[in-house]
């Protein structure tokens, strides 16, 4: 059976970020689902147009085996503020789940609801809205089902952290490899 992902975007949501966790994710053989907290068709923070699949109000009443946030700014703003999406999310932490976000998310959104573990990363100017910043030089912070990663340029990372989580090493490593990315352990 395929890892069942929601991927949540808004307008101004970091393309670079969005896309490379939705592409990774699919490479790896998971079924995800971009869920807009707008309408269909957004904008995202460059001015890259993304169509998502559903609507987030499409998804409530849906389990997923992590929730996905990618960063950016108003988007951050606008996942926070999306009642539906905060309710999957503390369902989702509640339910022992995966849930990630990167960059403005981390701070933005799940500080904001108070879903952080005691240890996370974000975009570097927003370290301080984190409940403890003793791992916020980290690309990547793994801790009680909860991923989080820094910004654009450790996307690839979260990525593949997300398909080793979920889905496993080998494959992770599998599709590192077949996209030329180097792994160090």
């Amino acid at each position: 059976m395929a890892t069942n992902i929601l991927v949540a975007i808004a307008d101004g949501s970091e393309e670079l970020e969005a896309v490379t966790i939705i592409d990774v994710l699919r490479r790896a053989g998971a079924k995800v689902t971009v869920a807009s907290v707008n309408a269909l068709n957004i904008t995202a923070s460059r001015g890259v147009k993304l169509v998502a699949d559903a609507q987030i109000d499409q998804c409530t009443g849906k389990e997923y085996d992590c929730i996905v946030l990618p960063g950016g700014m108003p988007g951050a703003e606008q996942l926070r503020d999306s009642t539906p999406l905060i309710d999957l999310l503390k369902a989702q932490k509640q339910r022992g789940r995966w849930y990630a976000a990167i960059c403005a998310a981390p701070a933005v959104v799940l500080a904001h609801h108070h879903l952080l573990p005691n240890y996370a990363t974000c975009y570097p100017s927003m370290a301080d809205k984190l409940p403890n910043s003793e791992k916020a030089g980290q690309r990547v912070v793994v801790e009680d089902r909860c991923i989080t990663s820094q910004g654009p340029a450790t996307a690839m990372d979260f990525a593949l952290e997300l398909v080793r989580q979920l889905i496993g090493a080998d494959r992770a490593a599998s599709v590192a490899e077949a996209m030329l990315v180097s792994q160090s352990d």
